[in-house]
C-alpha cells in the first residue's frame, strides 16, 4: 500500500505546455519559509537562551546576527550557483544542511556552538528562495506566459505568514519542550523539503547563457564575504579600538568593485547592476523596510519578556495581531501588484507604528500592546511583496536567481542593522528606555523608506502583464 502511494506521489506527468506546473509550488513554498521561520521563532527564544547560558542581550544578539550574516553572504552566492547549475541540486543540498544545523542546535552545550548552528542554518536556508525564483522564471519561459502573480503571491504570503506567526509558534514550542525545540523543529522541516524536492523538482537543462561554464567567481565571492563580515563585526561593537574593521570593509569593497568590473563572468555584474537604477532602488527599499520590521520583531519581543514581564509563550501570543493583519493584507492585495501604492502605505504605517512605541511602557495595558502590533503588521504584509514584484520586473532574466539572492541579502542587511541597534539599545537588559531609543531608530528608517519611494518615478511604469498560472 505505502509503496504504491509513494509511487503515485513521485510519478511525474507531463505538465501543461501553457500553464504553470503547480506540483512545483509545495517544495518552493516550504523551502523558502525555512529562513523566516528560523528568524522569527528565535525572537522569543533569546531571553530563555540567555538565561540558560548566563548571557546578556548584547551576546545573544549574535544568534540573530550569525544567521543573517551567513544568509547575507550565502543568498547571492547560492543564487549565482542556481543560475549556473540549476535549482534542484542547490535546493536539496541547502535543505539537507538545515536538518544538520537543527540537530547541532538542539544538542548545543554552549552559546558558541549554538551560534555556529545558526551560521549553518543561514547557509542552508539560502538555497530555496533563489531556486524558487529561478523555477518561476523557467516556467514563465516554458509556457510563454508572464506575470505568475499567483505563484509570487504564494511565496510572499507564505514567507509573511511564517515570519509573523513564528513568535507565537516559537513560544508554543518553548512552552512544550524548552528553547531547544526551536532548533529541533528544523529536522522534520528539512526532511519534508528533501522528499518534496527529490520527487517534484525537475532536472532542468542548463541555461544556454551558462553552457560555456566560465566558472565560479570565487575571489569575488570571498571579497564580498570579507566586506560584509568585517562591517557586521564593527556594527555589533562600534568602538574606536575597532577602527580597522570599517577600513577592512571599505578596502574589500573597493577590491570587490575592481574585480567584478574586470572579470568576464563576475559574481555580481556591477556593470549591469549599476545601469539598473530602479533595481538598486528596490534593494535599498528592501533594506530600509526590514530594518524597521526586524527591529520591532526582536527589540519589541525582548522588551515584552523583560520590560513588560511576559513569559516567552505569552509574548508570542501578544504578537498574534501582527500575524493577523500581515496575513490578511498579503492575501487581500497579493494579486494586485500596485508596487508604488503598497510601498507608500506601508512606509506611512511603519512611521505610525514606530511613533506608537513611544506611548508604550511597563504599565501599558495589553490592548495597547496588541494595537501596536496590529498597525505594524500591515506594512509587513505590503513591503516585502511589493519589492518582490518590483524585482521580478526589473531584474535580468538570465540572472534572476542571483538577483533574488541579492534581494534577500538586503533583507538580511536590514536585519543585521536592526540586530546591531538592538544590541546597542539593550546593552544589559531590554528596558523601556532602550525600547524608546530603538523606536527612534525605526522611525528614521521608515522616514527614509517613504522618501525613497516618493521620489522614484520608475515605480509607476511597473504595470502587470496579463497572464494566468491556473
Amino acid at each position: 500500500m505505502i509503496p504504491r502511494l509513494i509511487g503515485r506521489v513521485g510519478r511525474r506527468t507531463r505538465p501543461s505546455p501553457t500553464a504553470f506546473d503547480r506540483r512545483l509550488i509545495p517544495p518552493m513554498v516550504l523551502g523558502s519559509v525555512l529562513n523566516p521561520v528560523n528568524s522569527s521563532m528565535t525572537a522569543v527564544a533569546l531571553v530563555p537562551i540567555g538565561i540558560a547560558f548566563g548571557a546578556p542581550p548584547a551576546e545573544t544578539a549574535w544568534l540573530v546576527s550569525a544567521l543573517y550574516l551567513a544568509t547575507a553572504v550565502g543568498q547571492p552566492v547560492i543564487g549565482r550557483l542556481v543560475d549556473m547549475y540549476g535549482p534542484r541540486r542547490l535546493y536539496l543540498a541547502g535543505t539537507a544542511l538545515v536538518g544538520v544545523a537543527g540537530i547541532i542546535g538542539a544538542l548545543a552545550p554552549t552559546l558558541g556552538v549554538l551560534i555556529a548552528a545558526r551560521v549553518l542554518l543561514g547557509f542552508g536556508t539560502s538555497a530555496a528562495y533563489p531556486a524558487s525564483m529561478r523555477l518561476t522564471r523557467s516556467e514563465a519561459e516554458r509556457t510563454g506566459r508572464d506575470s505568475p502573480a499567483g505563484v509570487l503571491t504564494a511565496l510572499a504570503v507564505a514567507n509573511q505568514t511564517v515570519f509573523v506567526v513564528g513568535p507565537a509558534l516559537g513560544g508554543l514550542l518553548i512552552g512544550v519542550g524548552g528553547w531547544r525545540a526551536v532548533f529541533t523543529v528544523n529536522v522534520p522541516l528539512s526532511a519534508a523539503c528533501l522528499v518534496l524536492g527529490a520527487l517534484r523538482l525537475p532536472r532542468l537543462a542548463k541555461d544556454p547563457a551558462t553552457d560555456d561554464q566560465r566558472g565560479v567567481d570565487v575571489p569575488g565571492m570571498a571579497l564580498f564575504a570579507v566586506m560584509l563580515v568585517s562591517l557586521m563585526f564593527f556594527l555589533m561593537s562600534p568602538r574606536a579600538a575597532h577602527w580597522y574593521l570599517p577600513v577592512l570593509s571599505a578596502a574589500a569593497a573597493a577590491a570587490f568593485a575592481v574585480r567584478e568590473l574586470r572579470v568576464p563572468d563576475p559574481f555580481v555584474d556591477l556593470r549591469v547592476l549599476g545601469g539598473n537604477v530602479p533595481l538598486l532602488a528596490t534593494y535599498l527599499r528592501q533594506l530600509l523596510g526590514y530594518v524597521t520590521a526586524y527591529g520591532f520583531m526582536y527589540g519589541y519581543t525582548q522588551w515584552l519578556e523583560q520590560g513588560r514581564g511576559l513569559s516567552a509563550s505569552t509574548a508570542g501570543l501578544a504578537l498574534l495581531p501582527l500575524s493577523a493583519t500581515a496575513l490578511a493584507v498579503s492575501s487581500l492585495t497579493g494579486r494586485r501588484e500596485a508596487v508604488r501604492t503598497k510601498l507608500v502605505v506601508g512606509s506611512v504605517l511603519q512611521l505610525a507604528g514606530s511613533a506608537g512605541l513611544f506611548l508604550i511602557g511597563a504599565g501599558s495595558p495589553l490592548w495597547a500592546l496588541f494595537a501596536v502590533g496590529a498597525v505594524l503588521g500591515v506594512p509587513q504584509g505590503l513591503i516585502g511583496l511589493a519589492n518582490q514584484n518590483a524585482l521580478y520586473r526589473q531584474a535580468d532574466s538570465a540572472r534572476i536567481g542571483s538577483a533574488a539572492g541579492l534581494l534577500r541579502t538586503f533583507t538580511y542587511l536590514g536585519a543585521l542593522g536592526a540586530s546591531a541597534a538592538t544590541a546597542a539599545f539593550y546593552p544589559h537588559r531590554a528596558d523601556t528606555a532602550g525600547l524608546h531609543g530603538l523606536a527612534l531608530f525605526m522611525l528614521a528608517g521608515s522616514a527614509l523608506l517613504l522618501a525613497t519611494t516618493l521620489q522614484d518615478r520608475s515605480l509607476g511604469s511597473l504595470t502587470p502583464r496579463t497572464a494566468s498560472t491556473r
